[in-house]
């Protein structure tokens, strides 16, 4: 499944910037994600972001107000498929799906 990576920003150095940031490791790492530039003000500020560059993974607001380095992408982007791979169907039974609470990352 195609993960939808948003960067929220007006087209200003640092938002090209972080666009570049992100296509480069969504490349290195050979993700199936889709790249989406959100450059309307009203549109960005339905995400509660106020500083721009900011990076949306799936809906939630992962950056604000930076270029991110090509690590701090990389961890989130391996973070954010490692939360979900134990809800794929091959993995239906696996344990770190469960009623807690804090769990926020899966299932």
């Amino acid at each position: 499944m195609s993960k939808i990576i948003k960067i929220l920003g007006t087209g200003c150095p640092s938002c090209k910037s972080a666009e570049k940031v992100v296509s480069e490791v969504v490349s290195e790492l050979n993700i199936d994600a889709k790249i989406i530039k959100v450059t309307e003000i009203v549109d960005i500020m339905m995400y509660d972001v106020m500083r721009t560059p900011a990076i949306v993974i799936d809906e939630k607001v992962v950056i604000k107000g930076k270029i991110p380095t090509k690590e701090e992408i990389k961890a989130l982007l391996v973070d954010n498929f490692a939360n979900n791979a134990c809800c794929s169907d091959e993995n239906s039974g696996a344990s770190c799906c469960s009623d807690d609470e804090k769990n926020t990352g899966c299932c």
